[in-house]
C-alpha cells in the first residue's frame, strides 16, 4: 500500500527556482508542491510527515558516470552494485548511468547482459546503462540500434588504453555515424593513448616508476588534441560529442570553441580534478597511487578554468567516474611500475557535498549546483523530467540536505567498499539528512533505512538538448 508523504517547511531548490515550498507525494512520485503557509498546503492530509525546517529539499543526485564491479587492470573495482548504491543514497544520488562493457569479440548483448545481472537485485537507488564499445565492426553497429530502441542511449568510445578499449578514428568515425542515425550520444574518453603509451614505455625506461609519473605522461597536450580530434570526427559524422572527465584547461578551450560554433559538442568534469591535483599524485611512499586516475590530476591552475567552464556552461556535468580500488592489495599492484596501478578513484559518496562547498566557496550558485548534479545530466542522458527535479509527475527521488551541518570527510566514516578517501580530512559544511527514492526513505536523518532490491532499472531516452 502506498504511503502518502508530505514534506513541510524546507526550501525546495530547483536548477530553476527556489521556493519556501510543501511537496506532497503519492504512488512514489511528487503529487504537489505548494508554499508554505499557503491554504492549498495546509489543507493537505499524510500518512507521514517530514519535517525539513531550515534544510533545503532538493532532486536526489544523478550521477551520470561511475563503474561498479568494473573489470580493469587484472583486478575489479571494490564497490558492488549493492555497496556502490548504498554510498550513492548516503551521498544523496538516487540515480546512477553505470558503463556496461563489450569485451572484444563478443556482441553488446552479451555485455549488456553481463551487467544487467550484476545490478539487478542489488541496487538500493535507481540505475541505467552507457554500453562501452570495444569492437566495433558491422554486427555490432547494428547492435547499437536495437540498444536503443531498448532505453540504452548513450555509447562510450575511447581514443586510449590501446588493447584493451581503444578504438581507432575509422571505427569513431561510424560509430558516430550511426549514432547521428539512431540518436544515440556518442561518450569519448578524450587521450591521445597511442602517443601515452609511447611516453609511458620511455618514462619506465628511465626508471620513472612512481605514481607523479602517470600525470606526467598522460600531457594535457594530449588530452587536448584528442579532444579537438573527436570533436572535428563528430563533424564530418553530424553527430553530437559528450567528452568525459574533462581535468585541463586546453581540453576545455577545444570544447568552448567548438561550442562558440554553435556545434552540439558537450562536457563534464568530476570533483577530483576540481578539488584534488599533481600536489596528490606526489605523496610519498607510495601515497600518489590512490589518486592515479586517467584523465589524470592536474597542476592546480587547471582548476580555475574548469570552474569557469561550469559557470560559462561549456562544462555542463559532475559527475564522478567513481571506479574505487583499494589502496591495500589493488593500488598496490603497481608499486614499482606506475602503469600498472589501476585506474580510478572513489566519490559517488562526495560529489553532492564538495559541489555544496563550492557554492559556499563562491564558485557557482546555489541553482547551478542542482543544474550540474542533477537537471543537467537527467536531461543529458534522457531521464528528465522523471529524475533531476522536484515538479508534479516527476519521481519522489528527494534529499533532505543540511546546509549548515559541518562534517570531516574520512574513510572511518564513508560507506564506500574502500579503505581510503581520496578527500581525507577534508572539513565541508553541509550534509545529507535524508533521503527519498521513489517516495521510500532511502535515509532517515542519517539513518541507512533502504534495500538492495528497491532500485530499478530506468530505461532512457535519446539526449534532451538535440
Amino acid at each position: 500500500m502506498s504511503i502518502r508523504t508530505l514534506i513541510r517547511g524546507g526550501l525546495v531548490v530547483t536548477a530553476s527556482d527556489e521556493l519556501h515550498a510543501d511537496v506532497l507525494i503519492e504512488d512514489g512520485r511528487v503529487a504537489a508542491l505548494a508554499a508554505h503557509g499557503s491554504a492549498a498546503a495546509d489543507a493537505w492530509t499524510a500518512d507521514r510527515t517530514i519535517d525539513a525546517t531550515g534544510k533545503y529539499v532538493i532532486p536526489g543526485g544523478v550521477d551520470a558516470h561511475t563503474h561498479m564491479e568494473l573489470p580493469f587492470g587484472g583486478t575489479s573495482a571494490s564497490d558492488t552494485f549493492e555497496t556502490g548504491t548504498r554510498a550513492a543514497a548516503w551521498g544523496g544520488t538516487t540515480t546512477i548511468v553505470d558503463f556496461a562493457v563489450q569485451s572484444v569479440g563478443h556482441s553488446l548483448r552479451e555485455g549488456l547482459d553481463t551487467w544487467y545481472a550484476k545490478a539487478d537485485g542489488n541496487c538500493a537507488v535507481d540505475y541505467a546503462f552507457h554500453m562501452i564499445l570495444s569492437d566495433i565492426n558491422e554486427r555490432t553497429l547494428k547492435e547499437m540500434d536495437h540498444l536503443v530502441g531498448e532505453g540504452v542511449t548513450s555509447f562510450k568510445l575511447f581514443m586510449a588504453y590501446p588493447g584493451v578499449f581503444y578504438s581507432d578514428d575509422g571505427q569513431i568515425l561510424r560509430a558516430m555515424q550511426r549514432g547521428a542515425a539512431n540518436g544515440g550520444l556518442i561518450m569519448m574518453h578524450a587521450e591521445n593513448g597511442i602517443a601515452i603509451d609511447v611516453l609511458v614505455e620511455q618514462a619506465l625506461a628511465r626508471g620513472e616508476t612512481d605514481p607523479r609519473h602517470h600525470g606526467e605522461v598522460r600531457k594535457v597536450l594530449l588530452e587536448a588534441e584528442a579532444t579537438h580530434r573527436a570533436i572535428q570526427l563528430a563533424r564530418v559524422a553530424g553527430a553530437p560529442l559528450y567528452v568525459v572527465h574533462v581535468s585541463a584547461e586546453e581540453a576545455v578551450a577545444e570544447l568552448a570553441a567548438a561550442r562558440d560554433k554553435g556545434l552540439p559538442v558537450f562536457g563534464e568534469t568530476c570533483p577530483q580534478y576540481l578539488f584534488l591535483s599533481t600536489d596528490n599524485l606526489e605523496e610519498p611512499d607510495f601515497q600518489g597511487a590512490k589518486y592515479v586516475c586517467s584523465t589524470p590530476l592536474r597542476p592546480r591552475e587547471h582548476q580555475a578554468a574548469l570552474w569557469r567552464g561550469l559557470r560559462t556552461n561549456d562544462l555542463q556535468v559532475v559527475s564522478t567516474d567513481h571506479c574505487p580500488f583499494c589502496f591495500r592489495g589493488q593500488k598496490e599492484l603497481g608499486r614499482g611500475d606506475f602503469s600498472k596501478i589501476p585506474n580510478g578513484l572513489p566519490g559517488v559518496e562526495n560529489r553532492m557535498d564538495l559541489l555544496h562547498q563550492a557554492v559556499l566557496d563562491g564558485h557557482i550558485s546555489r541553482r547551478r549546483w542542482i543544474e550540474i548534479a542533477c537537471a543537467t545530466p537527467a536531461r543529458m542522458f534522457g531521464l528528465y523530467p522523471q529524475k533531476g527535479t522536484i515538479a508534479p509527475g516527476s519521481d519522489a527521488d528527494i534529499v533532505l540536505y543540511d546546509p549548515h551541518a559541518e562534517q570531516v570527510i574520512s574513510a572511518e566514516t564513508h560507506h564506500m567498499n574502500v579503505d581510503y578517501s581520496a578527500y581525507e580530512g577534508r572539513r565541508i559544511t553541509g550534509r545529507v539528512d535524508t533521503v527519498l527514492s521513489r517516495g521510500e526513505l532511502v535515509i532517515d536523518q542519517r539513518e541507512f533505512t533502504g534495500r538492495a532490491g528497491h532500485g530499478a532499472f530506468v530505461p532512457r531516452s535519446t539526449c534532451q538538448y538535440l
